[in-house]
């Protein structure tokens, strides 16, 4: 067997260990996963993404918290909240986002729900690619934001790894699944691109799938085309692979 099928090997092999219902709950999947109705995972999975960085406890329970503020139905709070119920969502703080910064990201959906959703907008029209839709995305939303929460929307324009909204668009997209959704129709999962972190970066770096130094939109492009040479249909199932060999230590 050649190194190329053996790093295949070895790397479905991770996937199947990691890819597992015991996954969900330690991880913000498990946020959008409180849910049946699809806008109510979209909602919930976009927001739960938008605050996934720092310790993965920390995370899961804060958004499990600023979902609990939004009451049964993600949808129904966007269509239906006060202008005063959505300002009191200040109240939600988790590290640098904070203040206005969940007040706008809701009247940003709500735009976005207004005008189809965001299957819609981060579904690529012909000749677009998912980098068009990331930043078209970040477009939509910045009328909506206070101009501190900017930050908190990935600018890949400017070469932004945008992880967190990867790691959303797996969720969505990704079919069939024991974690993610597969809900998007119009996205082919051959289209997403790796979620990438620290850990996912270092353990790609350390199987010769990942040159780059900088972890930036073009390490992304770079470490899942190489991904796609391993599975042209499914390249971003090896996320469970890359960043369960960094959690795990495994790959010190």
């Amino acid at each position: 067997m050649g190194e190329f099928e053996s790093l295949r090997e070895f790397l479905d092999f991770k996937v199947a260990q990691f890819q597992t219902d015991s996954f969900i709950a330690d991880d913000p999947v498990s946020v959008p996963h409180r849910y049946r109705a699809k806008a109510d995972i979209e909602i919930a999975g976009l927001l739960a993404a938008t605050i996934s960085w720092g310790n993965r406890k920390a995370i899961v329970r804060k958004a499990h918290e600023m979902l609990d503020m939004l009451g049964d139905s993600p949808k129904e709070f966007l269509d239906f909240a006060s202008d005063a119920a959505i300002a009191a969502l200040q109240r939600f703080t988790y590290r640098t986002f904070q203040g206005p910064d969940f007040p706008g990201m809701i009247r940003g959906l709500r735009a976005i729900y207004a005008d189809g959703g965001l299957e819609k907008i981060f579904t690529p029209r012909e000749g677009e690619t998912l980098r068009d839709t990331i930043s078209r995305f970040r477009q939509a939303m910045i009328p909506h934001l206070n101009p501190r929460t900017f930050k908190h929307i990935a600018n890949v324009d400017k070469g932004a790894a945008a992880k967190r909204i990867c790691m959303f668009l797996r969720w969505m997209v990704r079919r069939p699944s024991l974690v993610d959704f597969g809900l998007w129709r119009g996205i082919d999962p051959a289209q997403l691109l790796l979620p990438l972190d620290v850990h996912t970066a270092n353990v790609g770096r350390k199987l010769g799938l990942l040159v780059r130094r900088q972890n930036d939109w073009r390490a992304v492009e770079e470490i899942t085309a190489n991904l796609r040479r391993l599975c042209p249909d499914d390249p971003v199932k090896y996320d469970f692979a890359l960043f369960g060999l960094g959690i795990s230590g495994e790959m010190k």
